[in-house]
């Protein structure tokens, strides 16, 4: 017998929830799939437990900020107990899902689902009939197709580590190796990331970046440019990384080159449904080559940033359109990404000048500011673009504070506020938010 359904959500990461909770609210009979753990990476295994790791780091180094201004030395960071209290996050977030979607009234169902047709899903052995689908099924850690590659970990065996190894290598410059780094730095091991070219982080500033850089060296993370890993071994108890006549020893070695879209068991072929190495190809509204399925969050093909709260905006879009309370096609406002390195760096809108736009940046150091110089940071600066309007049109910002100080100029930049707007405000003070006037026109 086949079960049918309005509409059957494949994922249960935020998109595909987002999109579920939404369908329901709107009256629909909705089913959700999961083959994996209810919740999706960000909770499990990606930016929340990130975070929370982040968190330790973060106050270790207020704490190295201030040595002789109050403190005497800098404590360890106990990893255990960091894992330990990770782990209360972590832990209850599966269950804790579907407990929330049963609460809703919400199908739920754990296995792996394959088109049978363009209209019917197969899990577990039993069929499914849907009007339309929600395809949200996000994306995996890829690894290098290298010879000893089977040594190779991801960040999701990082994240999950027991134990820190003493000697660690993290093979690629974007986001991931970044932060990872930052975080094992400070945790007390050796770590070197190496890179392929000479330009790291390349979404983001480049002389933002390199001074960044120049911190975490301080920090004693080593770099490794024009670096092209050819092969892992074992040697005794270590690895080594070759890369032509460069060898690189550790006793673990973390691919952090990249991500792909989880579509292979989900047999598109059967309903449709055309995808590339880079994940589903949508159209602006966000649906498949087949106009009855759509997809939203990290597995589609797109060219803007792969992060959850897109994913959750994409995920509600989807369901306004599957209800057709939305006409209209996708409109995403400005997207701020933030790398958690140490400092981190983070940016936002525009921020390369374009031939044809008059655009005007000005650069603020802002370690002088009380707002970081109250904490002895060592570097704060910001980047702004202004349109020939005086708007705010795009960010960059290089501190331990950036993540805060982003939104707020996210915030700026959407509802286009200027000084004159902002100084008929009061803020807190002194806090973030209170510097905000002397950084817009």
């Amino acid at each position: 017998m086949i079960k049918e359904y309005d509409t059957i959500v494949i994922g249960s990461g935020v998109a595909g929830l987002s999109a579920a909770y939404e369908l329901k609210a709107k009256q629909q009979q909705v089913l959700v799939i999961e083959e994996n753990l209810w919740g999706g990476t960000c909770p499990n295994r990606g930016c929340d437990p990130k975070k929370i790791l982040i968190g330790g780091v973060e106050a270790r180094n207020r704490i190295k900020q201030l040595l002789g201004k109050g403190f005497s030395e800098v404590p360890p960071l106990n990893w255990q107990e960091l894992q330990s209290f990770k782990r209360t996050f972590t832990d209850p977030v599966s269950a804790n899902r579907q407990k929330e979607l049963s609460q809703a009234g919400i199908d739920h169902l754990t296995g792996t689902a394959s088109f049978l047709d363009e209209e019917t899903v197969e899990v577990l052995g039993k069929t499914f009939r849907g009007k339309h689908f929600v395809l949200a099924t996000g994306q995996r850690p890829t690894i290098l197709p290298i010879e000893g590659k089977e040594f190779l970990q991801t960040s999701t065996d990082f994240l999950a580590l027991a134990e820190l190894p003493k000697q660690l290598i993290f093979i690629g410059g974007g986001y991931v190796s970044f932060e990872l780094a930052t975080i094992a730095r400070a945790a007390g091991s050796e770590v070197t990331i190496v890179h392929h070219n000479q330009r790291p982080l390349k979404e983001f500033d480049e002389e933002l970046v390199q001074e960044t850089i120049v911190q975490m060296k301080k920090a004693g993370i080593q770099f490794a440019f024009d670096v092209n890993a050819q092969k892992i071994t074992r040697q005794n108890e270590k690895l080594q990384l070759i890369a032509g006549k460069e060898i690189f020893e550790a006793d673990a070695i973390f691919c952090a080159t990249g991500r792909q879209p989880n579509v292979e068991s989900l047999h598109l072929e059967r309903a449709n449904v055309d995808f590339t190495k880079k994940g589903i190809i949508v159209n602006e509204c966000l649906q498949t080559t087949n106009p009855q399925i759509f997809a939203c969050g990290d597995v589609i093909e797109k060219q803007l940033p792969k992060l959850t709260p897109v994913a959750t905006f994409e995920g509600q879009y989807v369901a306004q359109k599957v209800t057709q309370q939305q006409q209209k096609i996708i409109n995403y406002p400005v997207i701020p990404t933030i790398v958690y390195g140490s400092p981190k760096i983070a940016t936002v809108g525009t921020t390369k000048i374009e031939e044809d736009r008059q655009v005007e940046t000005v650069t603020q150091e802002m370690t002088s500011w009380f707002t970081y110089h109250r904490v002895n940071e060592p570097l704060a600066k910001v980047k702004l673009c202004f349109n020939k309007e005086n708007f705010l049109i795009g960010a960059s910002v290089l501190s331990e504070q950036a993540d805060e100080l982003i939104d707020f100029l996210t915030i700026a930049i959407n509802q286009r506020l200027t000084k004159e707007i902002v100084d008929q405000w009061i803020f807190g003070y002194p806090t973030l938010a209170s510097d905000l006037p002397y950084l817009l026109k």
